[in-house]
């Protein structure tokens, strides 16, 4: 156990997993990630290539070349920087390269912000890649060694998201786990199944594509994304079994259920559940604890969609209200759209309602909690904006 800054224990987690390239453009709140493995390499600490981008998009560029040549890679950004990257990531997902990004979450302009929120990663949520949200420290380093594994194993991109600032730039209790553990869990390049760019095998990767052919390669891509859930589980698993320090949580007053996708806190039986993600969740525990019939569902895998396991969780609730720190403009919060859609396709009886809060790094407080959990289970409304 350490105590450390959010930024330094993923910085301390990349360099134990040893990736052979790592690019990257500094942008805040992502920055501290980057100096830190830059200085890991100055101070030979670290055998990767450590190759500093003129921009985002030139970062993101250069992992994927150096991915498709067969190299493990990182890089990490935020906000504007991720919306630079935004043409690559589609390429990176559309040629299935395992690359893994860290994802400061921080909101986008304009007006400018540099506090956080997740306008800038579900933004691109849709461009093909595995998408994980991180409570706090321990479980962001967990996910960034989960992410290579199942990255390497189902040719497919992974990012982890972070809130920026209050996990980037907080110190927390935090367990690294040494590089020779992480070298058994993660795969050996010769157990990968990526295809490689040989001038004495040539190969054609991200090749033009007919409309004869285009369907059926997206088809796939979004097949194996949605089996990918399978795979997580099993892996997280794995990891638990493998990494996890004895008597690391706080005493809490339930036992959470927890497969890795999603995270259940609270009663055995409750009448209200909040859905959200990222570090939010550990203010709604706080008042979870407050309540006999209030839980919390935490988000942890946002792509795939953890449909089932919610579903499950929520078919026999009374009042559901999902907790989104990112809008779709014009419509209402996109993790709230998601779970309205279990609704409409397993016809649940629970009403569900959305809410947002934080956007631009607005403090969610305690009181917000006790109002949004209060509107939940007395009215019926669309587009709730929690402001204080």
């Amino acid at each position: 156990m350490q105590i450390l800054e959010g930024s330094r224990a993923i910085a301390y987690t990349i360099k134990n997993i040893s990736p052979e390239v790592i690019s990257a453009y500094p942008i805040t709140p992502q920055t501290h990630i980057v100096e830190d493995l830059a200085q890991f390499k100055a101070d030979d600490k670290a055998d990767y290539e450590y190759v500093l981008a003129e921009s985002e998009f030139a970062a993101a560029s250069i992992i994927a070349g150096a991915s498709s040549a067969g190299s493990r890679v990182y890089s990490a950004t935020s906000s504007q920087g991720l919306l630079l990257m935004s043409e690559v990531l589609f390429n990176i997902a559309g040629m299935r390269l395992p690359i893994i990004i860290t994802c400061a979450n921080r909101g986008v302009s304009a007006p400018i912000t540099i506090w956080n929120d997740h306008q800038d990663a579900v933004t691109i949520r849709d461009a093909g890649w595995i998408m994980f949200f991180a409570e706090n420290h321990q479980e962001s380093v967990q996910q960034h060694i989960l992410a290579y594994k199942i990255a390497e194993k189902l040719n497919l991109p992974v990012m982890i998201n972070i809130d920026g600032y209050i996990l980037t730039h907080s110190y927390e209790p935090v367990f690294i786990p040494n590089a020779s553990k992480i070298k058994k869990f993660l795969l050996k390049k010769a157990d990968t199944n990526t295809k490689l760019l040989d001038p004495q095998k040539p190969i054609t990767m991200g090749a033009f594509a007919s409309p004869n052919y285009y369907m059926e390669i997206r088809q796939k891509l979004h097949q194996d994304i949605m089996t990918s859930a399978e795979v997580i589980k099993n892996e997280y698993e794995k990891y638990i079994k493998i990494f996890q320090p004895k008597n690391r949580d706080h005493n809490n007053k339930y036992k959470s259920f927890d497969n890795g996708l999603i995270e259940y806190y609270g009663p055995p039986e409750p009448q209200t559940i909040l859905i959200a993600k990222g570090s939010v969740v550990g203010t709604i525990k706080e008042m979870v604890d407050n309540y006999k019939k209030v839980g919390v569902i935490k988000v942890k895998v946002y792509r795939p969609f953890p449909e089932e396991e919610i579903k499950n969780i929520i078919k026999k609730v009374k009042n559901v209200a999902v907790l989104d720190k990112s809008i779709s403009l014009g419509q209402e919060g996109p993790l709230a759209l998601d779970v309205k859609a279990l609704k409409a396709t397993y016809e649940l009886k629970s009403k569900i309602q959305g809410f947002v809060v934080g956007l631009g790094g607005r403090d969610i407080t305690q009181k917000m909690i006790k109002d949004i959990i209060s509107l939940s289970q007395k009215q019926s409304s669309k587009n709730i904006f929690i402001c204080k």
